[in-house]
């Protein structure tokens, strides 16, 4: 089915699609398997109560043929006229209360299992839509309208054959019907009648359950959306992708600008010479290991070695160092293992040139403490 625009509809239902139309009522369901469990359910307390229903029925006849005798002097009694409508209430109660309360149930059990219980006053509403001849003529020759037809002719069909068989079998009993005993007759036509609407409810289960599969089919067909309605249903969630990339964009900012704002305090500066530059710092105080407190490549690098030749830090040069700590290790991480060898040679180096003690000797730790603070693959930096 296209849409109004034109475009196919090939992208199937979102999750928050098929919310939506169901709180709009939009849910799919048989009504032929919901009057296939009906004729059933009907016809089976029908046959329950059979007994019960046809004594009160004669009761009431025999009361009635025994006051038209009285000439309806007993009618212009007002308390037999009271009497008279509620013997007529408990006729009607007992012969057709039960079938119209399992009729009832069976139709919200049957249509609550299929819809889950929905409930929504959209399809109530007035629409203006409802009344266009158009889409009315459209609906008559569409596919829908077919399978109907189809369901239709073919419940006629099996209505026809089954009631035919059934009296063909039954014709010699039949024609004796007329010979019998009212009773005995109206219990043979009972019986032969339940026998025939069973089997025809069971041959509607059957093909109710069929069309609930192709309800099923044309709910989902009929929920397709074209892929800009999925653009736009995911603008309306996630938001639109523009605007999320300037957000982003001015979170990658303002974390560089904090980044920026650290290569003053780094100890070293490692760099590529230009295309890459890795701020390093080392605080026994906060951290176990050096850690990377800034790091960019090609422009952002060259900001980094700028601030930091304003702020006479000291650079180191090591190009296959630089390169894999830009690439292993993100800002704020302490290093790996597999660097603190030559970035400790480097730490050694830089104390030395600016004549300071490392870290490990203003806190005076020996290498036996580090040894047993660290696993041994960790190198000692105090060793350096």
């Amino acid at each position: 089915m296209a849409s109004d625009s034109g475009e196919e509809k090939t992208e199937e239902a979102t999750p928050k699609r098929k919310r939506d139309e169901r709180k709009k009522g939009n849910v799919f369901s048989s009504k032929d398997l919901t009057a296939a469990f009906f004729i059933l359910g009907m016809f089976a307390m029908f046959k329950v109560l059979s007994q019960l229903i046809l004594e009160s029925l004669t009761d009431s006849m025999t009361y009635w043929i025994g006051v038209s005798g009285t000439g309806g002097d007993l009618l212009a009694d007002g308390t037999f006229a009271t009497s008279l409508l509620l013997r007529v209430g408990r006729t009607v109660a007992i012969a057709a209360g039960p079938l119209l309360i399992i009729g009832i149930a069976i139709n919200i059990i049957m249509t609550g299992a299929q819809t889950r219980f929905v409930f929504s006053m959209e399809p109530a509403k007035f629409k203006i839509s409802r009344l266009n001849p158009i889409e009315g003529f459209k609906k008559m020759f569409s596919l829908r309208s077919v399978v109907e037809l189809i369901k239709s002719l073919l419940k006629i069909a099996v209505i026809f054959a089954l009631v035919k068989s059934e009296i063909e079998q039954q014709l010699p009993m039949i024609m004796k019907l007329s010979e019998m005993d009212i009773l005995p007759a109206a219990a043979y036509i009972c019986s032969t009648t339940f026998s025939i609407a069973m089997t025809i409810g069971m041959v509607f289960v059957f093909i109710g359950i069929l069309d609930l599969l192709y309800q099923w089919y044309d709910h989902n067909k009929n929920l397709k959306m074209t892929k800009q309605e999925v653009k736009e249903e995911y603008k309306q969630m996630e938001g639109d992708p523009q605007i999320k990339g300037k957000i982003k964009q001015k979170q990658r900012e303002m974390s560089q600008q904090r980044m920026m704002q650290d290569v003053p305090t780094a100890d070293v500066i490692i760099r590529n010479p230009t295309h890459y530059a890795i701020a390093v710092k080392y605080d026994p105080e906060s951290a176990k290991a050096p850690v990377v407190v800034a790091k960019g490549a090609d422009y952002v690098a060259m900001k980094i070695i700028g601030i930091a030749e304003e702020n006479d830090v000291t650079m180191v040069e090591n190009k296959p160092l630089a390169r894999a700590l830009y690439d292993k290790i993100d800002v704020g991480r302490e290093i790996a293992p597999e660097f603190y060898q030559p970035v400790a040679e480097i730490l050694a180096f830089v104390y030395d040139l600016k004549n300071k003690k490392l870290p490990f000797e203003e806190k005076k730790r020996s290498i036996s403490d580090m040894r047993d603070e660290y696993p041994e693959d960790i190198v000692d930096f105090e060793s350096k």
